[in-house]
């Protein structure tokens, strides 16, 4: 069974290759949008083969699920399926623009790697994601900055939808209550049907019509979308 987990913007202190064993570490993950929030956090450690996501593959239908609708109990079930450890929903829901969770506490136990998805919201199929970081035995704070990805499985057309269900065009509402309606569509050329790193959201300044439904003066985002900061105790 393929297992797929994120590859990120690394701006660590001391993030040279370390043999790893397992540990006790705290984790924060900031949200450094202007106005779009992350569903569910999912912070997981797990062994050196295993990933959420990886870049240039297809995405499978667990990515899915959590990048188009924020459903994140498949990966989890993936990862505490294969002895690995998750914390699965800290924030207890959204998290908006400028806020942080912290001291999100993991004992890794035989786990080597982190890994954290979230969907960010309101978009396609749009998910900031941590892939497969090799946790350091050297205790310390060590500092991410991190990108967010495109899914790949449905195109960034900008059109609320109020569903959030995987597979259904379109997108969830803005949970600010800030976004638009009737746009016609961004024009979207791309064909990559692979993980690949997000463009950003493009949005219009009209709430009634326009291309887009999203407001570019609140959900217009470029790299990096999330600051993580990790503890090794």
């Amino acid at each position: 069974m393929k297992r797929t987990l994120v590859t990120a913007s690394l701006m660590a202190a001391g993030l040279f290759s370390l043999p790893t064993l397992a540990a006790d570490i705290e984790v924060s993950v900031t949200n450094l949008t202007h106005g779009n929030h992350f569903t569910p956090l999912l912070i997981a450690a797990h062994d050196a083969d295993s990933h959420l996501f990886q870049v240039g593959t297809e995405a499978s239908a667990a990515l899915q699920k959590m990048a188009e609708g924020g459903d994140i109990a498949d990966l989890d079930a993936a990862v505490t399926g294969n002895a690995g450890v998750t914390s699965a929903n800290p924030t207890m829901g959204l998290l908006a623009a400028g806020m942080s969770v912290s001291e999100v506490m993991l004992d890794t136990g035989d786990n080597t790697h982190l890994s954290i998805v979230a969907m960010v919201l309101p978009t396609n199929d749009a998910f900031v994601g941590l892939d497969g970081w090799e946790i350091p035995t050297e205790a310390g704070t060590y500092t991410m900055y991190v990108n967010a990805y495109d899914a790949g499985t449905e195109a960034n057309d900008e059109i609320i939808n109020g569903g959030g269900m995987s597979g259904v065009p379109g997108i969830p509402a803005a949970p600010g209550g800030d976004g638009g309606a009737n746009g016609t569509g961004v024009m979207d050329s791309s064909d990559n049907s692979n993980v690949h790193t997000h463009p950003g959201v493009l949005g219009d300044m009209d709430p009634a019509g326009g291309m887009s439904d999203l407001d570019s003066r609140v959900h217009r985002w470029l790299n990096p979308v999330a600051k993580v900061v990790v503890t090794v105790k």
